[in-house]
């Protein structure tokens, strides 16, 4: 029906997201009943904590619940993280929260004071009964939502447990800051997250992984003997006094993530919707924000069908974002155990940027003092160099800064015969003219018959190695003094022998293909794919041979680095991946098995290339595939690498299967980066959607990555890294500026706005 008319409205759920959208749109003149199963005052948890900027959104729609919800707030700025004794606080982080009782109290009110029907300890009739009898059905029945769960086949929901168990808890006083502690239990890391919701009282939630819940026996205890002996742990932090719950119960977090939010006249909203971590505080905030665009649609648009089309096109950037920045922190807190050995200051910046949404540069703004030491316990010199201005030096190479310009195939190769010609000088003089410590050439292939098109360079050749001797006498030597500039030898298995990227992608040539190899003969596509031959161990010999024989003539041509490509679903990516390997020989089967062949390869590289000149491996982390490789797997990968000699490790994702699923978004390989780096102390190179200097800082500070590598914002922009230190005002011996160049050091005036 038209919205210019009134609108029966059903609201299923009485939490704070439905209630909010009952009053909103009951104050747009529309009749509204709400059903909520439990009493009034009953409540689960204890404080909400919401945004500024949520706030003003209230504000902005209904000022009397505004000023009613201002008169509540407890507000603070500080957040203390508290690790092996040592508090560290950072401040300028604007928090606001009040008891949920409280704000379910001032909603009840508004609801009431706009004739919004209570329908207290009344069960929702069905949401399709409701749906037949009314104009608008609003499903804010949480994250066990069972108007979700009978039209399943319509919403599509995809439901994801973490692996922590975590319990939310109360203490009768108010801490002064948003506090995190963590303890090293006998079991396990536990943590602690609280924060003040009244002038006299916390909300306390302890979270830890499952295996640890269960090892120190909590999962045994009732609602009493857990609040007991979770106050105990935190004795200090608790100043010796207890905790008590509110029918608190040790439950593991679930995402909601649905296809569709709406259904007919039936919409989702909230938790019945969507769910984010607590530990970015978002839930009630996510129902809020819910309540507003949906009576925002409401109020604009001709229908109901409109509005609620509206309204979820309004809502998903956003919400997809916070569950984005929320999953990341979910899954920092599960890797808790792997962090707790930083140093003390890094740790508490890491854990302070977690989520990706908290930056460096950020941080700055709030607590320049905090940041500042941060900064000086990394290493920076002085306080007008960045982080990713300070220099690494792996074996005899020391790189001036921490960017590298990651190796991307151009396909550019003339006539198929794997020469680099003055594309290739240009393309890689470019960028290394453009301030990058380390620029990488695209994958150069070790055979033929290792191309992965015709357009791709190779090392398997005299010729060849005089045009790579070429641009690498330009790179660092004639034309852009202090710029190393890495090789990466790969072969391309049962992903050759196709057609340029632009022409089509992983597509077979059309004709004058040559035979491709791989670890088992199983096409990359099936049915579109060339099978490939599975390789004997006369082959195998062969293509350790061309190996080694590639990685002489690099250092030849004064290369100063060398990289192993065991990534993205090529040769050696597809000995590791158990997607792609099913030999039953000594090269497949368990992991070590695996790991053979890509070592002994390995191993033959680092024989003839020199001692004093670093050697990595660029590895895919996951395969974003069921049963692929896992994170667990990467690990044990890359400490075998490390362990045969490599002195960094490339951290990359997928490519190993054409139906991968990849979790897509702002850095989002990096996390896989900070695992390995963390569990074995290796130095590791992320990549992965970082296009920001503000992320580079952050990546290195936190310490999770010790390089960060950039392909197209280097493609966008071949001076990216002389920019970034001009962004951030910094002209020191890490990013010198070509004398050529040096009047463009400054950037043009724009004109008059």
């Amino acid at each position: 029906m038209p919205l210019g008319n009134t609108l029966d409205v059903a609201v299923i759920g009485g939490g704070p997201g439905g209630l909010y959208a009952a009053a909103l749109l009951a104050r747009q003149g529309h009749r509204v009943q709400v059903w909520e199963r439990n009493a009034p005052d009953d409540t689960f948890g204890f404080g909400v904590v919401l945004s500024d900027e949520t706030l003003g959104g209230i504000e902005r729609a209904d000022t009397d619940v505004y000023r009613a919800l201002g008169a509540e707030f407890v507000r603070w700025d500080d957040i203390d993280i508290v690790h092996r004794g040592r508090l560290h606080t950072s401040g300028g982080h604007g928090f606001a929260a009040l008891g949920r009782r409280r704000l379910l109290h001032v909603l009840h009110a508004r609801c009431t004071a706009l004739g919004v029907t209570l329908r207290f300890r009344t069960p929702a009739p069905p949401a399709d009964a409701l749906a037949a009898s009314h104009d608008l059905v609003v499903a804010a029945d949480g994250v066990h939502s069972a108007t979700r769960q009978s039209a399943a086949e319509h919403f599509r929901p995809t439901l994801t447990s973490g692996r922590c168990r975590y319990i939310w808890l109360a203490a009768d006083f108010a801490f002064d800051a948003f506090r995190f502690e963590i303890a090293e239990t006998e079991h396990g890391v536990m943590q602690l997250h609280a924060y003040p919701y009244a002038p006299d009282a916390s909300t306390v939630i302890v979270e830890m992984r499952e295996e640890v819940w269960r090892a120190a026996g909590l999962d045994l205890c009732d609602e009493a003997e857990s609040a007991d002996r979770c106050a105990k742990v935190f004795s200090e932090a608790l100043r010796g006094r207890p905790l008590h719950g509110n029918r608190s119960a040790w439950t593991g977090f679930r995402t909601v993530v649905n296809e569709r939010w709406s259904h007919g006249n039936t919409v989702l909203l909230g938790d019945a919707a969507h769910t984010a971590h607590f530990s970015i505080g978002s839930g009630t905030k996510l129902a809020v924000e819910d309540a507003l665009a949906l009576a925002e649609a409401v109020a604009a648009e001709p229908d109901v069908p409109a509005a609620l089309a509206a309204y979820e096109a309004a809502r998903r950037p956003a919400v997809a974002s916070t569950q984005r920045a929320a999953a990341a922190s979910m899954r920092w807190f599960e890797e808790l155990a792997g962090y707790v050995d930083q140093p003390e200051r890094q740790f508490a910046f890491n854990l302070l940027t977690r989520s990706r949404r908290v930056t460096h540069g950020n941080l700055r703004l709030r607590d320049e003092r905090f940041t500042r030491a941060v900064e000086r316990d990394f290493g920076c010199p002085d306080d007008r160099t960045p982080p990713m201005f300070t220099p690494l030096t792996l074996r005899g190479l020391t790189l001036r800064n921490r960017v590298v310009v990651s190796p991307m195939d151009m396909y550019s190769a003339a006539d198929g015969d794997g020469l680099p010609g003055d594309f290739h000088l240009v393309h890689l003089g470019a960028r290394a003219l453009g301030g990058a410590a380390l620029v990488m050439t695209e994958m150069v292939c070790v055979s033929p018959q290792g191309r992965i098109t015709p357009g791709c360079t190779g090392l398997y050749t005299d010729a060849q190695a005089a045009a790579w001797r070429r641009i690498a006498d330009f790179v660092p030597h004639t034309s852009a003094p202090g710029t190393a500039l890495g090789v990466q030898l790969g072969h391309s298995g049962r992903k050759g022998s196709t057609k340029l990227m632009w022409e089509g992608m992983d597509d077979p040539l059309p004709e004058g293909n040559w035979p491709v190899a791989a670890a088992s003969p199983l096409p990359y596509r099936p049915g579109v794919s060339q099978v490939p031959r599975a390789l004997d161990r006369r082959d195998l010999a062969a293509v350790r041979a061309d190996f080694a024989a590639a990685a002489a003539r690099a250092a030849g041509c004064g290369f100063d680095l060398l990289e192993l490509h065991c990534a993205h679903g090529y040769l050696l990516s597809g000995f590791l991946s158990p997607l792609a390997n099913h030999r039953e020989d000594a090269y497949g089967g368990p992991l070590e098995n695996r790991l053979r062949f890509p070592l002994e390869v390995f191993d033959a590289v680092r024989e003839v290339w020199p001692e004093d000149r670093p050697m990595t491996v660029r590895l895919s982390a996951t395969d974003w595939a069921p049963g692929g490789t896992t994170a667990e797997d990467a690990v044990r990968i890359a400490a075998a690498f490390a362990e045969h000699g490599a002195d960094a490790i490339d951290v990359s994702t997928g490519q190993v299967v054409p139906d991968e699923a990849p979790e897509f978004g702002r850095s989002y390989q990096t996390p896989y980066a900070d695992r390995i780096r963390n569990a074995l102390g290796v130095p590791v190179i992320a990549v992965g959607a970082i296009s920001s200097w503000d992320d580079v800082n952050s990546l290195l500070l936190a310490g999770r990555a010790d390089l960060c590598a950039l392909g197209r914002p280097h493609l966008y922009d071949p001076h990216w890294t002389l920019h970034a230190a001009a962004d951030q005002d910094y002209a020191g011996p890490a990013a010198p500026w070509p004398a050529p160049y040096r009047a463009g050091s400054r950037k043009p005036p724009t004109g008059k706005g």
